[in-house]
């Protein structure tokens, strides 16, 4: 598992260290969209991840493509000239198996888990809202669940983007692998962008500054 080939990088690793996260510069950042693949799944409310990975590739004009050692798409990008690496991902193994691909590119790339950052839908969050958090539990979330087991750690950052809980009895799967409804998808757009905007944040600047700059926006 990626935990314990991370142990064997020593301080290079990256983690917590005295309740700070600490990362390292010289590596890339794994940035996951998480979803399923498919045409018909794709303007899914669990799908935004992928969203969010899709835009960030065409805002560097990176392109999408089978990864030879993990069952994923992947896109290399620099965030400007000279920036951080990062290592967009969708997974192809749809949700509840997308922890496979990330660890194995995570040991591909020796990515510590303090930078690999998952891009989810998130129940517990109102549609229109953006969180980001770093480690602590996934929420019932199939594909988080997958990462931490496949990655051996809860301690990576998460953008958790809002859908709210699904209306009356609605049971909540079936709600989250169906489509954004008219009133959401005016606003889609917009969101997305700003999920964008940070992750890019965490990548330059680190969680905690990111929370301070748009929890309160």
């Amino acid at each position: 598992m990626f935990g314990g080939a991370c142990r064997h990088i020593g301080s290079r690793c990256g983690g917590r260290r005295k309740g700070r996260i600490v990362t390292d510069e010289a590596r890339p950042w794994l940035v996951v969209g998480l979803g399923n693949p498919g045409r018909e799944y794709a303007g899914n409310r669990h799908n935004v991840g992928f969203m969010v990975a899709e835009l960030l590739a065409g805002r560097v004009s990176a392109r999408f493509g089978r990864h030879k050692r993990a069952v994923a798409e992947v896109a290399e990008a620099r965030l400007g000239f000279g920036g951080p690496k990062l290592v967009l991902v969708k997974p192809l193994t749809y949700m509840n198996l997308s922890g496979g691909p990330v660890a194995a590119l995570a040991q591909f790339y020796k990515v510590p888990a303090a930078q690999v950052i998952a891009v989810h839908d998130e129940l517990d969050i109102g549609f229109g809202q953006l969180r980001v958090k770093f480690g602590g539990g996934e929420g019932g979330h199939n594909g988080l669940r997958s990462m931490s087991k496949s990655l051996g750690t809860k301690d990576y950052a998460r953008v958790r983007f809002g859908v709210g809980r699904p209306p009356g009895r609605q049971d909540p799967a079936d709600y989250v692998l169906s489509d954004f409804g008219a009133a959401e998808r005016k606003e889609l757009d917009f969101l997305v962008d700003r999920a964008a905007d940070m992750v890019e944040s965490v990548v330059t600047k680190g969680v905690e500054p990111t929370q301070n700059l748009y929890h309160g926006s």
